[in-house]
């Protein structure tokens, strides 16, 4: 069987679809097996996964009934543990693509660091505009801890790596969440110390404008990234990890503080719905500041913003009360 699996998880793609997969037969490592989930699909993607698997023996299809992007994770997943020996998992965006080295270098990288994950850098990009000269296997072995915190999106994000498949026993990603990397791939990551980090973009994370992520407009779904994050804190709190306790606390705040921003913005046009949840992650700031003040070390000084968003009528006494002392 093949060292390799790539999983690429199928729905309403079918005019990226062709540009990811060929990316993936273009690579020079060719010892892997895809895996191409379509998932209830209501374009051609189905007719267009069962074209390439007619053409090339490594491709294996599954048609399931839509369940979104983490339920086709899972079946791809579910179908290596029953049927496949392969020993490394990669997982790619259906609308994204990657350099033709992305499995060579990764492979090669864990292999050489004895490692059971590594990652690549990534560019955003959009149809015209990415660059490949330059890249090379340049790579650098990481403590884990350390990486999370300096390369948080690289760190979250479900794409973009090399797994051991052994750190997905027992883990799956959880069905009908927004956000599903913020549940799942710190799970995979604190399995480890160290993590190889190839500095150079292998993958290409395509700016997709019609994207649920990429939309501004609100929906309740946006609070599963809080959600996520809440789920890592206490993680990390359990594990007595300070440094990673305080940058989540930190983390957490900014991502309750971006919901209440657009929460307004929609609350001024109109929209009453909007203040049940304003109320509800103002609430859930204050908890955060009071119980983790010391330890995050929260100012009025030094966060202004989050002490005015979390208590906008007593900052606006004590900003008034300050001017007039000041004046005196």
């Amino acid at each position: 069987m093949s060292k390799i699996t790539v999983v690429v998880p199928v729905y309403k793609v079918e005019k990226y679809l062709n540009r990811c997969v060929e990316s993936i037969l273009a690579q020079t490592y060719k010892d892997f097996e895809l895996i191409l989930v379509d998932d209830g699909s209501p374009d051609n993607c189905g007719k267009i996964c069962d074209e390439y698997a007619s053409k090339d023996s490594r491709i294996r299809v599954i048609h399931k009934k839509n369940g979104g992007l983490s339920d086709a994770r899972n079946a791809a997943l579910d179908w290596i543990f029953e049927n496949s020996d392969s020993e490394w998992i990669t997982c790619i965006d259906s609308d994204d693509w990657i350099h033709p080295k992305y499995l060579q270098f990764l492979y090669e990288a864990v292999i050489n660091a004895s490692a059971n994950i590594s990652i690549s850098a990534y560019q955003r990009v959009s149809d015209v505009e990415h660059d490949e000269d330059y890249i090379n296997s340049s790579s650098l072995v990481c403590d884990t801890d350390k990486f999370y915190m300096e390369n948080i999106v690289n760190a979250t994000v479900a794409w973009g790596k090399l797994y051991n498949r052994k750190l997905f026993d027992g883990i799956r990603y959880p069905v009908g969440k927004l956000n599903e990397d913020e549940f799942t791939t710190y799970k995979l990551l604190f399995q480890v110390d160290k993590i190889v980090f190839i500095e150079n973009p292998l993958y290409y994370y395509y700016i997709n404008d019609g994207s649920i992520i990429q939309s501004q407009k609100w929906t309740p779904k946006y609070l599963h990234s809080i959600y996520g994050i809440e789920e890592q804190l206490n993680f990390f709190s359990k594990a007595d990890k300070t440094d990673l306790t305080v940058f989540c606390v930190r983390r957490l705040v900014r991502q309750i503080i971006y919901n209440i921003n657009l929460l307004n913005r929609k609350k001024n046009a109109g929209d009453e719905s909007a203040d049940k949840y304003i109320k509800e992650l103002t609430l859930k700031l204050r908890k955060i500041i009071s119980k983790y003040k010391k330890t995050a070390d929260f100012t009025i000084k030094a966060d202004s913003l989050i002490f005015e968003t979390a208590y906008p009528w007593t900052m606006a006494v004590y900003w008034k009360l300050k001017s007039l002392f000041k004046g005196k």
